[in-house]
C-alpha cells in the first residue's frame, strides 16, 4: 500500500523539481557509496513522483507516492513525513492526502452509533452551543439545557473556549447538566447528548476524559488543531472512553487560510479527522457567518461520511438555512447553532422550535417566503435573519 499527496505550487515555481525535492527530501534523503551497501532497503524508503499538472490558473499540481512503511499508522507521524520540514521551504500547499482506507482510526460511535444513542435515525439532528461563551455559572449552564431540552434539542456543546475555569469548572458543569440529562430521560426517554469540552495538559487530558465518562459525560469536544491530533487518537482508542467525540475546527484557519502554503480545509477538517477518530466534525458551511469555500466544504462532507464521521456546519446557521442545508446534506447532518438557537427573540426554546418547524415545512414542501410563514418561533426567525 502507498501514501499519495498532492501539493499545489504557484506560477513561476518548478513543481518537478519542487516535487522531487519533497520525494526524496521526506523520506530517505540521498546517499553515497559508504551505503551502498543498503541501497536497497534505501530504495525502499524513498517516494516518487507520479505526476505534475497545471491547471487553468497556472497553478502546478504534483502528486507524490510515499511508501507506507515510512509512518506509524498515526496522522502526527503522516503530517511530518509529507510536510513536516518542507513546510519552511516557502510556497507550496497540501492539497490532497489519499490514504489507505485502513489507515488511522474509524469512528467508535459515528453516524450510526449517534443515532443510535438518540434513538433518532430519519431527520437531521439539531445542536446547540452554550452562550454566552464565558462568564456563565454551572447552573446558568443547567438552565440554559433545561430549556432547550424540553424544547426537543439534540445535542448541546460547550463553546471551544469554555475550559475548566473557575467560574464553571468543568466537572460542576457536568454536575449541573447531567442532572438535566437525566431529568429528561426519566420524564420523556429521550436522550440528549452534551459534549464537553475536555482540556488540559498532554499528560492529565486523557485521564480527565476517563473522569469524566465515568462521572456521567455523554460525549466529548475536543479542540483537535490546538492540543493535537495525537490526543483525538488517544481519546478514540480508549476503551474506556466510550461516547462520541465532536471535534472543533479552532486554529484551522492559521493551516489553512493561505492560498500558497499551508494544508487545505478539506484534508485537515475532512480526511486527517476523517483517519484520526473523530466521530463528529465542525467547520463553517460556506452560506454561514465565515467566509469558506463551497468545494471545500464538499470535500470535507464526503471525506466524512466516507468513514462514517458525522459532518457539522456551523458558524452563523439559522433556521432560514435549513432549506439550503438540507439540499446540500440530505438527512446526514448535523445544523450547529449556537446565536441562532440562543439569540432567538422568544428565547433559546423557541430557537429549537424554529429548527424544528423549518424541517417540517421543509418536508411538507411548503415555501419559506415571509409572507407564507404562521406566527411561531420560525417566523421570527426569519424576521431576525433571513434566509441565506
Amino acid at each position: 500500500m502507498s501514501i499519495e499527496v498532492d501539493y499545489r505550487f504557484p506560477p513561476g515555481i518548478d513543481a518537478q523539481r519542487q516535487a522531487k525535492v519533497i520525494a526524496v527530501g521526506q523520506t530517505a534523503g540521498t546517499w553515497d557509496e559508504r551505503f551502498a551497501h543498503r541501497e536497497d532497503s534505501l530504495k525502499r524508503h524513498l517516494a516518487e513522483v507520479v505526476s505534475v499538472e497545471t491547471d487553468e490558473q497556472g497553478y502546478s499540481i504534483a502528486r507524490v507516492r510515499f511508501p507506507d512503511l515510512n509512518v506509524e499508522n498515526d496522522i502526527s507521524s503522516l503530517l511530518t513525513m509529507i510536510f513536516g520540514k518542507y513546510s519552511l521551504a516557502g510556497a507550496a500547499k497540501v492539497v490532497g492526502v489519499h490514504l489507505p482506507q485502513t489507515y488511522g482510526r474509524m469512528p467508535k460511535v459515528g453516524i450510526t452509533g449517534i443515532r443510535e444513542r438518540l434513538g433518532v435515525r430519519d431527520r437531521p439532528l439539531i445542536m446547540a452551543i452554550y452562550k454566552p461563551a464565558l462568564g456563565l455559572s454551572a447552573e446558568d449552564h443547567a438552565a440554559i439545557l433545561e430549556q432547550v431540552a424540553d424544547a426537543g434539542l439534540d445535542i448541546i456543546k460547550d463553546d471551544e473556549i469554555m475550559g475548566d475555569l473557575a467560574v464553571a469548572p468543568t466537572l460542576k458543569r457536568l454536575e449541573a447538566c447531567r442532572r438535566v440529562l437525566d431529568e429528561v430521560k426519566a420524564k420523556t426517554g429521550r436522550t440528549v447528548l452534551y459534549a464537553v469540552n475536555v482540556t488540559g495538559t498532554a499528560d492529565k487530558l486523557i485521564e480527565k476524559a476517563r473522569l469524566l465518562v465515568r462521572e456521567g459525560a455523554n460525549a466529548l469536544l475536543l479542540n483537535v488543531l490546538t492540543y493535537g491530533f495525537s490526543v483525538l487518537e488517544a481519546l478514540a482508542a480508549d476503551p474506556e472512553i466510550n461516547v462520541p467525540i465532536f471535534a472543533h475546527p479552532a486554529f484551522a484557519g492559521a493551516m489553512c487560510a493561505s492560498a500558497d502554503t499551508g494544508l487545505a480545509y478539506s484534508v485537515v477538517l475532512g480526511t486527517l479527522m476523517a483517519h484520526g477518530g473523530a466521530d463528529a466534525v465542525l467547520y463553517p458551511a460556506h452560506y454561514g457567518s465565515l467566509p469558506f469555500d463551497p468545494q471545500e466544504e464538499q470535500k470535507i462532507r464526503d471525506s466524512l461520511r466516507s468513514r462514517n464521521v458525522f459532518p457539522v456546519p456551523s458558524a452563523g446557521i439559522h433556521p432560514g438555512i435549513v432549506p439550503k442545508a438540507i439540499a446540500d446534506y440530505g438527512k446526514d447532518v448535523i445544523l450547529n447553532a449556537g446565536t441562532g438557537i440562543m439569540d432567538h427573540p422568544d428565547g433559546a426554546a423557541a430557537g429549537v422550535r424554529a429548527f424544528f418547524e423549518a424541517l417540517e415545512r421543509l418536508q411538507n414542501g411548503r415555501s419559506f417566503e415571509l409572507e407564507t410563514l404562521p406566527a411561531g418561533a420560525l417566523r421570527r426567525a426569519i424576521e431576525k435573519w433571513g434566509k441565506p
